[in-house]
């Protein structure tokens, strides 16, 4: 027995003479912090550099388009001066030249445009998010997308020769009905009611509803997407306690998609202003403010570039490049100010309740 025990002390300490050299080295590994970084895969790495080359090349060229303008418009811009945003007459050759009547017209064709595609828009997109079976949905999609793709020409000459004639008698009614409210108003020079139908031709209120046309596929495609990202469960919850379908699009679709309603209009307003063929086609071109909007008779930056870009000499086309910078400043202020109220009003950030 004793010779027994004694093997089993000799073995035991065979076995364990080395434990306290273990738990020291367990006790410095603990007391060493974990490293936490880890090695990016090649396709991570590819995608990160690919991200930043695409922004970076992006800027880039936004900046190199803003240069060149800046630099062939300079000998305009020193001649002109301030009075370049103030005087609305268009003679460079005389040195009397500006893109107050110009800018003015853009505005109004592009708010008139809005005025009509937004709602369009809307109702669009929530039709197609949230009305018609499923089956009938990738249809509309697709004629959706294919509206958007129609070259912008095609529907300069449909405004032309097919919406005028039918918008025009629209015109003279609200003209004739509310011609108290300033901008419906159609007057001669004295100030006297002209109701001939000549006077309601190429106006701003056409050419705004073509342009309303052109862009409400793109504003109903991102109201679309954001309409349809809307939470299933809140939705299932609204429906569950009692709420209409329009009482669940209202306190839970429309909140949700708020984002990509503003981030729709801003987009379609962009293209508004810069639109050219179309507005060209359908306008009276003038160079004096028009705040009658269903009157004969506007203009736009685009279409002034577009109309005086090919007789144009040196000085002419320094002053053509001096407007294309402030329509191109113009759209880069209200694409900044909607990526700003996009932030603010993230889709999905807060609910109705």
């Amino acid at each position: 027995m004793n010779a027994a025990s004694s093997s089993d002390e000799d073995l035991t300490q065979v076995l364990f003479a080395d434990a306290p050299e273990e738990t020291d080295r367990s006790a410095g590994d603990a007391e060493r912090p974990r490293s936490l970084a880890s090695r990016p895969s090649v396709a991570d790495s590819v995608f990160r550099t690919t991200a930043f080359a695409a922004g970076g090349i992006t800027v880039a060229i936004m900046l190199a388009v803003g240069f060149f303008l800046t630099l062939r418009g300079a000998n305009a811009l020193s001649v002109a001066g301030f009075s370049f945003l103030t005087t609305q007459e268009w003679s460079p050759e005389t040195q009397n030249f500006g893109i107050a009547a110009v800018l003015s017209g853009t505005v109004t064709i592009a708010l008139v445009a809005m005025f009509f595609s937004v709602p369009l828009a809307t109702g669009t997109a929530l039709l197609i998010s949230e009305v018609i079976p499923p089956r009938l949905k990738s249809i509309l999609i697709s004629l959706v997308d294919l509206m958007a793709a129609v070259p912008s020409v095609v529907y300069g000459l449909w405004g032309l020769f097919f919406l005028q004639q039918n918008v025009i008698p629209v015109a003279q009614w609200i003209s004739y009905y509310f011609w108290w409210i300033p901008i419906f108003a159609v007057t001669d020079a004295d100030g006297a009611r002209m109701t001939d139908a000549s006077q309601f031709t190429s106006s701003a209120f056409i050419a705004g509803i073509v342009v309303a046309l052109m862009v409400a596929p793109t504003q109903t495609s991102v109201m679309r997407e954001a309409f349809s990202q809307a939470p299933v469960g809140e939705r299932e919850g609204a429906l569950a306690l009692g709420s209409t379908r329009w009482g669940m699009i209202r306190t839970v679709v429309i909140p949700f998609g708020r984002g990509g309603m503003i981030g729709g209009t801003m987009l379609g307003l962009g293209r508004a202003l810069g639109e050219t063929i179309a507005v060209y086609l359908i306008i009276s071109p003038i160079f004096t403010i028009n705040w009658q909007v269903l009157k004969t008779g506007s203009n736009s930056v685009s279409a002034l570039i577009a109309l005086r870009y090919g007789e144009a000499s040196e000085f002419g086309l320094s002053a053509l490049m001096a407007a294309g910078l402030a329509l191109f400043l113009i759209t880069l202020v209200i694409n900044f100010t909607a990526s700003s109220i996009v932030a603010r009003s993230r889709s999905g950030a807060q609910s109705e309740g």
